[in-house]
């Protein structure tokens, strides 16, 4: 249409579909040649769109494209709107006055009312409208299609982070709407009441950490109390949560909501009994957080949920792997009493083996133990391991081995590696290699390049290599420990024969392994050739090997910009190595432009180092801002680190607030870190305080 128009024939066109589908955006995009030909675009409006229209329609000349976005403003005014459709039509029949575009919008619901038929009898309030708009509509779709999903994910991989998001957010297609909705709902969540708001971040903080998309009201109201302050809680009324719900549930662009009433589909695949056929009213009201502002939420995770959400959590949820979830968060996050509480809501065949560990973490050996053993009596293969390792640390080495031996009966790969340890420290390396050959004829990896290694140490070089034989795919990582073995053991030829094997694939760091065997046998002109190899376009580790070696030989300048590009690269081990010579040097002023150029980092782990440098050189000022800086990401990582330098410079109650705040993040799977348990033995409260015995 905005082809023909360009080419001088006037037109109309309407495009016809639900909210925020980019109608619009569409029009807009289309008309942007015309502008370049000199036309001009008339939008009017003032003082309402159907009479500013029909006021001044006469007056529209040649190359004007007509903008009626939301048409039933226009066309559905009561007043004005069938004597604007009527001069529409007579402007695109008026040859003199064209060629105009005429261009508009519409909801389909104004479109069927629009073409409906009048029932005889019957006034007819849309005659001139629908005359307008037969044969000159075209419908879009709610949804993009497939083809159309596919280059919006190309633009996305090329770097779009937003498309990429939404694409994310609306696998059914429906990414026009996200993108339009978006911006809405985050301005709802910031402006919401206090009783919306606290409902909100509830439901933001149970799908962080694990529960599923329908959200039991129930739950959610319990869990908001403590979201609330004093004062506003003062404040409630009675039905504060329907009146949240009112406030929640009312759309924005796109038809979204931040909370929407939800239906989950019923999955059965056998019939119900009758027990199960009726839903009471509570197990019906279930929530969904809109899309967006749940990846909004994920924003939140320095805050650990206050007790209430906690104990809804505990009376509401009912769903096992929910609970699983939930369970696993608290104790990631070193809530150990909650972490209890919610996995003994599972199943004890899914549960024990956590419930024994978290028992024994606080100190409970006894109940520890008994429940391993009833977890080992129902056939849990980890509840055997772990209950081996218990015997261990009580020093019950045949107790450990026996269990081991229960584990690794039943076909369990890690038993038989833990059984090949425990024969190896006894010094039977030959029991070791048998467990440790049935491991990795099942294709456990791990024991493979265990067994491999113990055939090298013991002499059996063709044994070894012929293991690795077997499984091509590990074979590169395995042959260069094998090389590295050799090495040390003064075989510099075998080593570089394992090498050659896999230097093809051009892996850097078989390059630089390879280029150090090449050194120490008396080839430099070789060992810079591998090493020049290596940092073409490799890891800047590479980079900094290679300016090592000029540096052996001789060539300092060469070797201090090779250090200074590694740097740069992302080396932070050349970047302590220029800022420990700039020192020593006394080129303080080098120093301090590294230390400025360095600085601006936003990876925590260089922050740490640069003020671990700044402490022991003994500008603490920097160290100290150096540190708040590494601490504002949140890396719990990092967090920890620094929680240890504030130990060291003797700042206790600083380094407990890193240690609370990285407990808070979580994040850290099976392993307690050292220090949780040192400062924390029975873990936390919600509110980060230190839990009593329990």
């Amino acid at each position: 249409m905005v082809e023909t128009a360009a080419g001088g024939r006037s037109g109309l066109l309407v495009l016809v579909g639900p909210s925020s589908t980019g109608k619009t955006r569409a029009c807009w995009e289309a008309v942007q040649i015309l502008s370049d030909r000199g036309w001009r675009l008339w939008h009017p409006f003032d003082p309402s769109r159907a009479e500013a229209a029909l006021a001044s329609i006469q007056q529209v000349r040649p190359h004007t494209v007509v903008w009626l976005n939301e048409a039933q403003h226009y066309l559905g005014d009561t007043h004005h709107g069938e004597t604007l459709a009527a001069a529409l039509r007579a402007l695109l029949t008026d040859q003199d006055r064209g060629p105009v575009l005429v261009l508009g919008t519409l909801w389909p619901e104004y479109e069927r009312e629009y073409s409906a038929l009048p029932q005889p009898g019957r006034p007819d309030p849309y005659g001139q409208v629908r005359e307008l708009l037969t044969g000159r509509t075209v419908s879009v779709p709610d949804t993009f299609d497939q083809a159309a999903l596919e280059a919006a994910r190309l633009i996305a991989d090329g770097g779009d982070t937003l498309l990429a998001a939404a694409l994310q957010r609306a696998p059914d297609g429906r990414v026009a709407q996200d993108l339009a909705g978006a911006p809405e709902l985050l301005r709802r969540y910031r402006s919401a009441s206090a009783p919306a708001r606290c409902l909100l971040h509830a439901a933001m903080d149970a799908r962080r950490l694990g529960v599923g998309l329908h959200l039991p009201i129930d739950f959610l109201a319990d869990a908001a109390a403590d979201y609330f302050s004093d004062h506003e809680y003062d404040l409630l009324a009675n039905d504060w949560v329907d009146q949240a719900l009112d406030e929640l549930t009312k759309p924005v662009h796109g038809h979204l909501a931040p909370l929407r009433r939800s239906n989950p589909r019923r999955t059965s695949r056998a019939p119900r009994t009758a027990s199960s056929r009726t839903v009471t009213s509570t197990q019906a009201a279930r929530y969904r957080l809109a899309d967006y502002l749940e990846e909004h939420g994920r924003k939140r995770r320095s805050l650990y949920p206050p007790a209430s959400f906690w104990q809804a959590a505990h009376d509401h949820i009912t769903d096992i792997d929910d609970l699983e979830r939930l369970g696993s968060a608290a104790f990631e996050r070193h809530r150990l009493q909650w972490a209890y509480h919610l996995y003994a809501l599972v199943p004890a065949s899914r549960s024990l083996v956590m419930l024994a560990l978290i028992r024994q973490i606080v100190g409970d050996l006894e109940e520890a133990e008994r429940l391993l053993v009833r977890a080992c009596a129902a056939g849990d293969q980890q509840a055997l391991l772990s209950l081996a390792h218990l015997r261990e640390e009580d020093n019950d080495q045949q107790g450990a081995e026996h269990l081991f031996r229960q584990a690794a009966a039943a076909g369990n790969d890690q038993a038989l590696k833990e059984l090949a340890r425990l024969r190896l420290d006894a010094g039977d390396t030959d029991s070791a290699t048998q467990f440790l050959t049935r491991a990795a004829k099942s294709g456990d990896v791990g024991a493979l390049k265990q067994l491999a290694w113990l055939r090298e140490k013991t002499g059996d070089k063709d044994g070894a290599e012929s293991l690795l034989a077997r499984r091509p795919a590990t074979t590169p990582f395995l042959l260069m420990e094998l090389a590295r073995l050799r090495a040390e053991g003064g075989d510099q030829e075998g080593a570089e024969r394992l090498l050659s094997e896999v230097v093809e694939a051009g892996r850097p760091y078989v390059l630089i392994q390879l280029a150090g065997i090449r050194l120490e046998t008396g080839d430099p002109a070789a060992a810079e050739r591998l090493l020049t190899a290596a940092a073409d376009g490799g890891p800047p580790e590479a980079t900094r090997m290679l300016a090592h070696f000029r540096q052996h030989f001789g060539h300092r300048e060469e070797a201090r910009q090779l250090l200074l590009q590694a740097a740069y690269a992302g080396s932070t081990h050349a970047m302590l190595e220029l800022l420990d010579h700039y020192h020593g040097a006394g080129e303080q002023t080098k120093v301090d432009e590294f230390l400025a150029d360095f600085s601006e980092s936003s990876d925590p782990f260089t922050l740490i180092e640069l003020a671990i440098f700044c402490q022991e050189t003994g500008d603490l000022n920097a160290a100290d801002s150096l540190l708040t800086q590494a601490c504002a990401s949140d890396d719990v990582y990092a967090l920890l680190k620094a929680s240890r330098l504030r130990l060291e410079a003797g700042n206790e109650e600083l380094s407990e607030e890193l240690l609370r705040r990285a407990a808070d993040i979580g994040d850290w799977g099976d392993e307690v870190p050292d220090e949780f348990a040192a400062m924390w033995p029975f873990g936390l409260d919600a509110d980060g305080t230190p839990t009593p015995p329990w």
